[in-house]
């Protein structure tokens, strides 16, 4: 093991009440799971590299010295950028929204392509922060469609967190592309967290309307291709789905271990049971 590689626990992570937050909520965030995710990631890697990075939970926990930060949304990978470089322009526009129905609706009536980035971020910092449920989603043309929340008091600037945010970023190059981008960067030796849109459970219970396009059995059968690559390059690769056949096929022959997470709020104690997911290694 070289000198220039970083042990995830011991080199990178500071005092835990310094550690950041993810900044945004994100559907299918993994907080939750970090503790069960604990004993399964690798104690030592050169760069991280998170192609699926959402809300970041798990690079927030590892906070590797070097990573490479992978997303197909604009506003997510916007938001990312700005809050990395031009942190006290956010806070000084963030700071001016209002938590009312009206200007809700205004906000997200706004077209963010013809935004300047720093008031782009703004408006998706305070979406999240102030959508029904903190849920992200948007329709055909790409347009957040999520009605008002309706909180009493939502803490739409976390400046504290945001600062933190922002310095674990600067470690980070921030790309707006596809998961198999990550071929381009990863090497031996580094190691590659995946975080997909989940294989629905059944016909009812897909959600991948994080962004225009859908996510579907196609693009999972080309994300086990990139998987296989990585690990044909000597990359420590780790991976979370849902626990179904279809998924436990695709990556035959590899670790494979169950974890179990919290539904979503459900009025039937039935359905507030925790469910298994699938974490899929090629290290053990």
């Amino acid at each position: 093991m070289s000198a220039t590689e970083c042990n995830a626990r011991d080199l990178a992570r500071p005092t835990r009440n310094r550690v950041p937050r993810p900044p945004v909520k994100w559907a299918g965030g993994k907080g939750q799971l970090l503790p069960q995710f604990e004993l399964l990631f690798p104690r030592r890697f050169t760069v991280y590299h998170e192609p699926f990075f959402g809300g970041g939970a798990v690079f927030f926990h590892l906070l590797p010295e070097r990573a490479v930060l992978i997303d197909i949304n604009p506003e997510l990978m916007n938001f990312y950028r700005v809050l990395r470089d031009r942190l006290e322009e956010l806070l000084a526009d963030a700071r001016r929204h209002k938590n009312e129905a009206g200007y809700y609706y205004q906000v997200r009536s706004m077209e963010p392509e013809q935004m300047d980035p720093v008031a782009r971020a703004s408006r998706f910092l305070y979406l999240n922060k102030t959508a029904y449920n903190g849920l992200w989603r948007v329709n055909r043309q790409g347009r957040h469609n999520v009605p008002f929340g309706r909180y009493k008091n939502p803490r739409i600037v976390d400046e504290k967190n945001l600062r933190a945010v922002s310095e674990a970023l600067k470690r980070a190059e921030i790309l707006l592309d596809d998961f198999g981008r990550v071929l381009d960067f990863a090497r031996p030796g580094d190691f590659v967290y995946f975080d997909p849109p989940y294989y629905p459970l059944s016909r009812t219970a897909n959600f991948t309307d994080y962004t225009a396009e859908s996510f579907g059995p196609e693009d999972q059968k080309r994300l086990a291709r990139v998987f296989r690559e990585l690990d044909r390059r000597g990359c420590l690769v780790m991976l979370s789905n849902s626990d179904t056949t279809f998924i436990r096929d695709l990556y035959r022959g590899y670790d494979v271990r169950v974890v179990y997470a919290k539904r979503a709020i459900n009025c039937q104690a039935e359905g507030r049971r925790p469910i298994s997911e699938l974490v899929i290694r090629n290290y053990s």
